[in-house]
């Protein structure tokens, strides 16, 4: 059926961009792109397509078996971790080869040179957010050490003899469809792929615009809008954890107030290079043997990233004598990066710490050679990016590197409001660093002590590691080298021309949010604040506050726990938000004025079962109110700021209208009136009835049609045919079940580390990224159904399986 779909999907493409007279839409000759020997028809995988091999390589140092299961999951039995790492790599380009590369491109801002000049802005970005400067910086100390070495150079060499043995005519159909073949890859691309994902979970900083806010609304009431600490905050860490003294205390420099806090004018306004979507985030927690039916400990992680084709990850077993693990892999990097062991489980939630910061600098003239620092003009290192555009001449573009870092913004990316003004970045991700060790040294793991130990070499970005094992130990440690801030230090643009505000220091890993077999007998996270107000340190991010509370609350009262109760824990669609909020909307509306269409949907609303299921009206309803709550109380103040993408989040309004109904903001000073709490709360609410007509109109008022959740190819829009849309899938912001239109669990596992490991996994996509395979998508079903699979984990020594349906063999020639 895949292959059905695939080929009509295709015709019909081909024949609208024909009679539509938009051929230039395919950068090919079309001959070429239908041709039967060579283009898109060569990439119609069989049903019955037989994936057992024979392949000899010289680089390889002994046998290696792959046993690879009906799912499509690889199983390496290598003798030796070098040809381990050789095969994962070739494994990982025969079946992604396209998605790794282009993700190394898009993390380089490479991307022109496959698009054209539409994407031009986006790699000057990418650019000049120094993607590649922190990617070179990652290979100097991955070749350094020779474990890793060793890795990235057996897996790069893995990755070529795939390149190596491609024709063209199987080149995967995303190269035939852009008119382009895959580069050699090298040890760079593995470092800019580590690098991306850095970006992607801590590249994200509202400094500029909350700058900007200043300059109208002052530091006083930002510090109401955008709080640090939640009223109902249910931290990683517990409350009554007693944190110990700080070893590092940073003091604000005595010019503070007059440099930086009071400045009335923003530093600039800048058209921000894209971020990444602050949705990002994940859910991840483990429950001791005490609450277990059992008596074993289970560990639990689904990761929250944007959904797409091919799939985020690639599920597979590497067994050596030296491991034996089973997860998730990146394509692009060696390792299991999600997963378990013979000895013990481990998954990560995103930190949500900023670890970005930005610093006016003043250039001595336009060409950018000198900038003022610590009383007299220093050098730039001026780093000329050479972009190459598809079809046009190459565009040059110069970007200078300070003390603090790349200089993201200047005249020439784009103009700020202020002449000269020029910001450059201070971020964690451009340190030299090497995670892949902390993920070799995870796979190998037995116990609390070497995961502690592995720890160690993951700087960025900060995750929540959660780790559970066979010897019955739970545990939870918010690790990354985290810069030892004062006091609202790197909120807003600092001074940059000396040295009083740069970063003094890092919290010591010891001093990082952590804890080990609590007395709850849990461990949880869901990019929640890792720890309460009496933590010591200064500790600025973007959390989330409901699903923490959700899991909290859940667990807390479960006992007798199986991995059933676990998966149907990942799949709960409550809406804590809901249920905090709805009790405010429904006292405060005026019903007196509503209109018996308004009261309608009112009665919807208030028998509501607040769970976020795919037929569920009140769902629908409930967000179309709050959304419009939010902007009749934010946006007169801040669109009379100039900031239209910032507003406070929807916990602090929430949060704000419990603790005061007569909150300031209410009011809309953009009218003469004075308007009040039932005011907005029902004028939000008339809005939203109208919406809801409007949808219930077209048949999209349920909670599932109207989120239409959809998987789209990485490419987007071009590759509908590609796409899943229509899912049947609830959940959504604030929901355990955290799965918004595009947006959600990207990987589901339940590990229940008995005697014999038992693991349930599940992805939203398939094993290969050739979208003519029956493997394209063939979890998908599964995965918005709430099930799973239980994993295939091969024992050593083990040659055969139920499961086996077919054999690669690696040798050395």
């Amino acid at each position: 059926m895949r292959i059905v779909f695939f080929c009509i999907s295709f015709i019909v493409t081909i024949v609208l961009i024909v009679a539509l007279g938009t051929r230039t839409w395919l950068p090919v000759p079309l001959g070429s792109f239908l041709s039967p020997q060579h283009g898109i028809w060569q990439n119609a995988e069989p049903l019955g397509q037989d994936f057992n091999d024979d392949l000899q390589f010289p680089q390889l140092k002994g046998k290696s078996t792959v046993y690879i299961d009906d799912r499509l999951v690889p199983h390496i039995v290598s003798d030796n971790d070098d040809d381990a790492c050789f095969i994962q790599g070739y494994l990982h380009a025969r079946f992604r080869l396209w998605q790794m590369e282009f993700q190394t491109y898009a993390a380089a801002g490479r991307i022109s040179e496959i698009v054209g000049e539409k994407a031009l802005q986006y790699d000057k970005g990418r650019r000049r957010l120094g993607m590649v400067y922190a990617a070179e910086n990652m290979l100097k100390e991955m070749e350094a050490n020779p474990i890793t070495k060793a890795q990235v150079d057996n897996y790069t060499a893995g990755v070529n003899a795939y390149i190596a043995s491609l024709p063209e005519s199987r080149l995967p159909v995303e190269y035939k469809l852009l008119g382009y073949r895959p580069e050699k890859w090298n040890n760079l691309k593995t470092a800019l792929f580590v690098k991306q994902m850095a970006q992607t979970l801590s590249g994200f900083s509202d400094d500029l615009p909350l700058t900007k806010a200043k300059a109208f609304f002052g530091d006083e009431a930002l510090r109401i809008l955008f709080p640090q600490v939640d009223d109902s905050l249910d931290p990683v860490i517990p409350k009554e954890t007693v944190f110990p003294a700080p070893t590092v205390t940073p003091a604000a420099p005595v010019a503070s107030d007059s440099l930086y806090l009071n400045k009335s004018k923003a530093t600039g306004t800048v058209q921000e290079i894209k971020k990444p979507n602050p949705a990002n985030g994940s859910n991840n927690w483990a429950v001791s043997g005490s609450r277990t039916q059992s008596g074993a400990p289970i560990l639990c992680n689904d990761p929250h990233l944007d959904l797409s084709f091919p799939a985020i990850w690639y599920e597979m077993q590497v067994t050596t004598p030296t491991m034996n693990a089973y997860g998730v892999s990146f394509p692009g990097a060696p390792g299991i990066i999600i997963g378990f062991n013979d000895s013990i489980a481990f998954g990560f939630t995103s930190s949500e710490r900023d670890v970005m910061d930005y610093y006016a600098i003043r250039f001595k003239d336009e060409t950018k050679t000198q900038y003022w620092f610590d009383s007299s003009w220093k050098n730039s290192n001026l780093r000329i990016e050479e972009i190459k555009v598809k079809g046009k001449p190459v565009v040059y573009d110069t970007v200078a590197y300070s003390i603090f870092g790349p200089v993201a913004y200047d005249n020439s990316y784009p103009s700020a409001d202020e002449p000269g003004a020029a910001l450059a970045i201070r971020w964690k991700a451009h340190d030299p660093s090497n995670e892949l060790l902390m993920w070799y040294y995870l796979n190998r793991a037995n116990n609390y002590s070497d995961y502690k130990n592995a720890l160690q070499y993951f700087t960025n970005p900060a995750h929540n590691v959660v780790f559970a094992s066979k010897s019955g130990d739970i545990a939870i440690w918010h690790q990354g080298a985290l810069p030892a801030r004062w006091n609202r230090q790197g909120i807003y643009v600092m001074p940059g021309e000396d040295s009083s505000y740069m970063w003094q220091g890092f919290i010591p890993m010891d001093e990082n949010p952590h804890i080990l077999n609590p007395e709850r007998g849990f461990v949880s996270s869901a990019n929640q604040r890792p720890a309460d107000s009496t933590y010591p340190y200064f500790i600025p991010g973007y959390y989330d506050l409901y699903r923490g509370i959700a899991i909290n609350r859940k667990l807390n009262a479960m006992h007798g726990i199986t991995a059933d109760d676990m998966m149907k824990l990942q799949n709960d669609n409550y809406n804590v938000f809901a249920e905090t909020t709805r009790p405010l909307l429904l006292k405060y509306i005026k019903d007196s004025l509503l209109n018996e269409n308004e009261r309608k949907y009112l009665d919807i609303v208030n028998g509501w079962s607040l769970y976020n299921n795919i037929n569920e009206r009140g769902a629908t309803i409930f967000k179309l109110w709050y959304d419009n709550l939010e902007k009749q109380v934010w946006d007169d103040e801040f669109e009379k700021a100039g900031v239209t993408a910032l507003r406070p989040s929807e916990k602090t309004l929430t949060e704000a209208l419990l603790r005061d109904t007569a909150f300031k903001y209410i009011d809309n000073i953009n009218t003469p009136e004075h308007e009040t709490i039932a005011d907005v709360i029902t004028s939000a609410y008339q809005q939203a009835a109208k919406t809801a007509d409007s949808l219930s109109a077209i048949n999209q008022l349920t909670w599932g049609a109207n989120k239409n959740t959809s998987i789209y190819h990485l490419l987007g829009a071009a590759m509908m045919p590609f796409a899943r849309t229509g899912l049947p899938v609830g959940g959504g912001a604030h929901i355990i079940n955290a799965m918004q239109h595009n947006h959600g669990p990207s990987w589901r596992m339940v590990v229940e580390l008995t005697n014999e490991t038992a693991a349930y996994v599940v992805y939203p996509g398939g094993q290969s990224g050739n979208p003519g395979s029956p493997y394209y998508d063939s979890f998908v079903d599964k995965w918005a159904a709430g099930e799973y699979y239980k994993a295939w984990f091969m024992k050593r020594g083990e040659q055969e399986g139920d499961k086996l349906v077919w054999k690669m063999e690696f040798g050395r020639e």
